[in-house]
């Protein structure tokens, strides 16, 4: 006898998917023709959960109306998803208000068990996918519940810009080939660059933007009761605050005059200089390169230096940067160079944007000493780039 139970099925959606699925009328979704093997295995009743990349929130529900078929009719403007089922929306929500993943820590299956604080994107890397009945009706749920009672999220705008395009390479690994790597003024065109003078200024504003993070990463680190480290150039730098106070960052406690004796020469010479490291008597907790209007590789390959001397440890990496950097940050992370790393950069480095770590030590100041160097992950974000 047949089971007529309905399924779940993970639907990962940009900002920009989604809204090309709803003014096409929200009535047929679409995948990779790869996938045409699963969209084969969807039922009628069957229960598409709608995934935004980007902001990792739940934004509707979908009830798949018919059998599977292939079309390549216009749809969507940089793909044709040509493997396809009709639906009907049960529920759609805003970004604003759609159900963020990481509410649902301790009810999906997903968040179990973790290697690492992101290792749940693995989840999230391509569809569609078959869910458990469980996970399936805690989503359905939670949307269902949504709609009926919006609860407003505010989140950061740019997370729901275009990201960069996924590739394949020979061996089937995802990769991204960035962009040529944007000058120093991002932004402008030649007829646009502003004269020596300005870009003096703006280069001092860049430098002052960075030594604020790295005092703010060091003043974190210090009072957690960790111990830190600044990229030896860096040594001896004040942070100014915009209150006229001058905070040198040889004042803090517990910044370390030298490594620990036991790393080997080519550990003590990559970590030099990295922008800050968190330690822990001779142990690595974390390592953060802060890259406001420099070259992102550059840090990178710092951070990639790193990894390569210590392959025995998982040492959690960092890219700080301003928000509107976020997509060329993983685009660089996605590269096909950092792919080939065991285990690929992307599912070791998370990015941190200024603005949410400006909101975050300013939100813990009252109680910073109480907090574990894992309060960083609670904002990180992972740099796993999901394949719609």
């Amino acid at each position: 006898m047949p089971d007529n139970k309905r399924q779940y099925w993970l639907d990962l959606f940009t900002y920009q998917t989604w809204q090309e699925f709803l003014a096409a009328g929200g009535n047929v979704s679409g995948f990779r023709e790869n996938r045409w093997k699963s969209v084969q295995a969807m039922r009628p009743g069957d229960i598409l959960l709608c995934y935004l990349t980007g902001v990792s929130r739940w934004i509707g529900l979908l009830e798949v109306t018919g059998p599977a078929f292939q079309d390549n009719k216009p749809i969507w403007k940089d793909n044709e998803f040509p493997a396809r089922v009709p639906v009907k929306v049960l529920a759609q929500l805003e970004p604003l208000t759609a159900v963020p993943i990481v509410s649902m820590k301790n009810q999906l299956s997903c968040f179990q068990n973790l290697k690492n604080p992101h290792a749940w994107t693995a989840w999230f890397r391509g569809s569609p996918a078959r869910w458990s009945d469980a996970d399936g009706e805690v989503v359905y749920a939670a949307v269902m519940e949504a709609v009926q009672n919006p609860v407003p999220r505010p989140f950061d705008p740019a997370k729901l810009a275009k990201v960069p395009p996924i590739l394949k390479t020979e061996s089937g690994k995802s990769v991204v080939i960035p962009d040529r790597d944007e000058p120093e003024t991002e932004g402008k065109t030649a007829s646009q660059s502003p004269a020596p003078t300005a870009n003096a200024s703006a280069d001092q504003e860049g430098e002052s933007e960075h030594t604020e993070i790295q005092w703010l990463l060091l003043k974190l680190g210090n009072d957690m009761g960790l111990d830190v480290w600044v990229a030896k150039n860096d040594r001896h730098r004040s942070y100014k605050h915009r209150s006229y106070k001058g905070y040198a960052f040889t004042s803090l406690p517990r910044l370390r005059p030298s490594l620990p004796m036991q790393l080997n020469e080519a550990t003590k010479r990559t970590i030099e200089l990295i922008d800050v490291v968190w330690l822990k008597g001779n142990s690595i907790l974390a390592a953060f390169e802060i890259e406001s209007t420099t070259q992102i590789f550059s840090g990178l390959l710092r951070l990639s230096d790193l990894i390569a001397t210590q392959t025995h440890l998982a040492i959690p990496l960092y890219i700080v940067a301003p928000s509107e950097r976020r997509n060329k940050v993983k685009a660089e992370v996605n590269r096909p160079t950092f792919e080939r790393l065991d285990p690929p950069m992307k599912e070791m480095c998370s990015f941190i944007s200024f603005e949410e770590l400006r909101a975050k030590v300013k939100s813990v100041a009252e109680f910073v000493q109480h907090l574990k160097p894992d309060f960083i992950d609670s904002f990180a974000e992972s740099c796993i780039i999901e394949e719609v």
